[in-house]
């Protein structure tokens, strides 16, 4: 024991390579005194500058593609590649949250097995995408812009709906009080998917004859 106590204590030369990374801009927070300069020439030997997801739009099948290969394996799951139209949808998707977000939901539709819970994510509305940036960038469509708005209301509403009627669809259809056909036309209309699955869907919307 004293041998090896004495070991302890000995003196060794070790190499690490640190590699930090954060989303703040550290010359900003430098200025502004909330950053050591000194800490930054320390560790920013060699810096990358990874664009947030939002604005590598062209990468997230790709991303998709291993993430739910990784989660398959990982939680025994046999989930598919997702439908285009829904990649489509989530390379216009703001991304508040990064690629942690689109994991985080990559995750639960393996877990749960269906897109709708990636779906109900990306028609939330973004608090950091306001509704008066949209008027700032520029000339806009104000019958163009009001239209956005109406469908980003209405595709929430219908979302609403179909919770709060466990995604039957026709049983959301009496309570929006709309037609089943315009239901699903809307549906189509929002980018949500007129059938859940092939099976679950018609048993689901059986029950409502």
């Amino acid at each position: 024991m004293a041998n090896s106590a004495g070991l302890g204590h000995k003196k060794k030369k070790v190499e690490v390579r640190v590699v930090c990374a954060t989303n703040r801009q550290l010359p900003q927070e430098i200025e502004h005194g909330k950053f050591r300069q000194d800490l930054f020439y320390r560790i920013a030997a060699m810096t990358i500058h990874l664009p947030p997801l939002r604005e590598r739009a062209i990468d997230i099948p790709a991303i998709c593609e291993y993430l739910l290969q990784y989660y398959n394996d990982r939680l025994n799951g046999r989930a598919p590649m997702l439908r285009t139209a829904l990649l489509s949808k989530m390379q216009r998707y703001f991304w508040p949250g990064n690629v942690r977000q689109l994991e985080n939901l990559i995750k639960r539709y393996v877990v749960m097995g269906n897109e709708d819970v990636i779906l109900s994510e990306l028609l939330q509305p973004v608090e950091s995408d306001p509704l008066e940036s949209l008027v700032l960038n520029g000339p806009v469509s104000l019958k163009k812009l009001t239209r956005q708005t109406v469908r980003k209301i209405e595709a929430k509403v219908i979302l609403n709906a179909l919770h709060a009627n466990n995604w039957n669809r026709k049983k959301a259809a009496r309570s929006l009080d709309i037609s089943y056909r315009a239901l699903l036309y809307k549906l189509k209309d929002v980018g949500i998917p007129p059938r859940r699955s092939a099976s679950a869907s018609k048993h689901s919307d059986d029950k409502a004859q």
